[in-house]
């Protein structure tokens, strides 16, 4: 039970089929067998009809004669105007789950490369496609699609194409069986926009939807502006089958692109099950974590055969600070405002600790160790200052259907600060191992510093350079719903994961050679009053450096499973959200050689001190400075 059986496609088909144990029967759980080739199809759009090359040498076969060589140029215009020389090859492909993986893929690869100013063209084109593997006769098919996410990666990917449509003479309708498109120019002027869709859910029978745009809401806008709308009769039902979200959709799916001044809009739905007992609930598609959110909406009225709702058109950020190492982003409040507060409060607790280094730079930099100390320091500040500034920007720009480019480069920046925050504390670590360990072994200032400046920018560098090249042209730099690392199509991810747990682990020795150092003092004492004080010397010693070496961050080794408790996350969120303030807690004003030329700092400026007065008191006597 629970055997999983792998079997290979019939010859004119690529890919595999996978088959799982379940009450002594062999079930199928996946397929992957497919005949088309995506990135052929892709190539032939981007290249303007020229015929392509699959991976073995041999060209893609021509579709009924037709060819794709340069030599019919009118072909050649119509494929990069409306990509339509590849449409016969897609709906004469059978509507398997491999093919249509494929397709979903194809789709999204479209919307991201080809996506500006869509003419009426393209959008009919793109909806042939869409409308290909939405059909109600195959939506069983969907189950055995191998990413249970695709129809959410398609419903992305239809928003972001459609979102872009041009409109001709101010209004737009594109008109398939299982999509339907409209789009309107809109103007404070307006006493109201609708749009109603009527469209065929099964063999049997139509249901109808209705968006309508408020005049209140009209009234917010300054210039004229457009509005699309996009009707799907089949999706909810598509979703429900890929086993996103078990509740069961009773209607059509609507998607509305919406000025950003607007948000509120009206949403009529007719019920496909007209049952008296049958209560509904309005509700949202939250992308970014595949389910439906019943914030996003609200019941206005609940009939037999209708209902409409009130909805809020609001564009969503991730707050949870456990994004960085999760896979997934837990939906809860708390999650946020530990992360909004912990980010605040580290931001301005770095910021002061960089001022309090600039004070006492000369003053605790006399000996090589101490200056590669504060050296190491000031980086580790400086590096996740910026981390923190860009992970909230980072949020502002997180849509990434608007400001592709934009996500990706505050992405990059991200990824950058946070590695280098973590090569420096492995810097830190190895300078500590090499006080401790190196006694008599000397090693100059400039090949130190050398050495970390390597070790603290160079590696982050070439990690997040490499990470963008490899992924990016593929399009799967990004995750869907916020500017942080793909994790489901590339596992971009593990480009941060796999180095941050790699230095915990370094680190994490450090620590214990530190305590066992440490511990020596007191071996062959009997007083127990003195193995006490080397007791609390030794938690002392662990407590400050925890922070400065990011020990924390193992708490996130439990976030990247996706099915980890929100208490991990919490705690997560809690000890590294506020990291900047721990920081400056144990690695600065806690430090006696710090706190001591402070105070001369400010004696000599004869000037009243009042921080230098505040962290005079020091309950920590015994610290260690390593």
């Amino acid at each position: 039970n629970g055997d999983v059986c792998v079997q290979p496609c019939s010859p004119s088909f690529h890919g595999e089929t996978r088959f799982v144990c379940k009450d002594k029967k062999w079930q199928m759980f996946t397929d992957a067998c497919a005949n088309l080739d995506i990135q052929s199809l892709l190539q032939v759009i981007v290249a303007g009809g020229h015929l392509p090359f699959l991976g073995k040498g041999s060209p893609m076969k021509p579709v009924d004669g037709a060819k794709y060589s340069g030599a019919d140029d009118h072909r050649n215009e119509n494929c990069q105007a409306d990509f339509s020389c590849i449409i016969p090859d897609i709906l004469s492909s059978p509507a398997i789950p491999g093919n249509i993986a494929n397709i979903v893929d194809l789709l999204k690869q479209i919307s991201l490369v080809l996506s500006g100013n869509v003419s009426r063209g393209k959008m009919q084109s793109y909806s042939r496609i869409a409308n290909h593997i939405l059909n109600s006769s195959i939506i069983s098919s969907w189950a055995f699609v191998r990413d249970r996410n695709a129809s959410s990666v398609l419903l992305d990917s239809v928003n972001l194409f459609a979102g872009n449509l041009l409109l001709t003479n101010g209004s737009e309708n594109i008109q398939e069986r299982f999509i339907s498109t409209k789009g309107y120019s809109i103007h404070k002027n307006a006493t109201g926009k609708s749009f109603d869709f009527s469209m065929e859910f099964n063999n049997s029978k139509n249901i109808t939807g209705h968006v309508f745009i408020p005049e209140e809401e009209l009234l917010k806008l300054s210039t004229t502006s457009r509005a699309i709308s996009i009707a799907f009769p089949t999706l909810g039902a598509i979703m429900e089958t890929s086993h996103l979200d078990s509740v069961f959709v009773n209607g059509m799916v609507l998607s509305v692109a919406l000025p950003e001044e607007l948000q509120h809009i009206l949403l009529a739905f007719e019920k496909v099950n007209k049952v008296e007992s049958v209560k509904a609930r309005c509700v949202g598609w939250h992308s970014a974590e595949r389910r439906w959110d019943d914030r996003a909406c609200q019941v206005k009225s609940d009939g037999v055969s209708s209902v409409t709702c009130f909805c809020k058109y609001h564009r969503r950020t991730f707050k949870s600070f456990s994004i960085l190492m999760s896979p997934t982003k837990l939906q809860n409040a708390m999650l946020g405002y530990i992360t909004c507060v912990g980010l605040g409060l580290s931001i301005l607790s770095l910021a002061l600790c960089l001022t309090v280094e600039v004070v006492v730079w000369h003053h605790v930099t006399k000996t090589e160790i101490t200056y590669m100390r504060h050296f190491c320091l000031v980086n580790i500040a400086a590096s996740l200052l910026i981390a923190d500034v860009l992970f909230i920007l980072a949020a502002i720009v997180h849509d990434a259907a608007r400001n592709h480019q934009l996500c990706v480069a505050a992405t990059f920046f991200l990824h950058f600060f946070y590695l280098a925050l973590f090569f420096w504390m492995l810097s830190l670590g190895l300078l500590i191992l090499y006080g401790l360990l190196l006694v008599f072994f000397k090693i100059t200032r400039s090949v130190l510093l050398a050495a970390a400046f390597s070790i603290g920018y160079g590696c982050p560098l070439v990690i997040s350079v490499l990470t963008v090249a490899i992924t990016e042209p593929r399009n799967g730099y990004l995750r869907s719903g916020a500017c942080w690392l793909n994790w489901y199509e590339t596992k971009a991810l593990l480009a941060f994961v796999v180095p941050a747990l790699s230095i915990i682990a370094v680190n994490l020795v450090v620590v214990m050679v530190v305590v066992v150092k440490t511990g020596r003092s007191a071996v062959g004492e009997g007083c127990k009053s003195q193995d006490l004080s080397n007791m609390i010397r030794i938690s002392k010693n662990v407590a400050l450096l925890t922070p400065v070496l990011g020990l924390t961050w193992g708490f996130g080794l439990a976030t990247i499973f996706d099915k980890s408790s929100l208490a991990f996350h919490v705690t997560f969120a809690l000890l590294n959200a506020f990291q900047g303030f721990f920081i400056l807690l144990f690695g600065t004003l806690l430090d006696r050689k710090t706190r001591e030329a402070l105070r001369m700092s400010c004696l000599s400026s004869k000037r009243k001190c009042s921080l230098a007065k505040v962290i005079s008191f020091h309950p920590l006597k015994s610290l260690q400075n390593f």
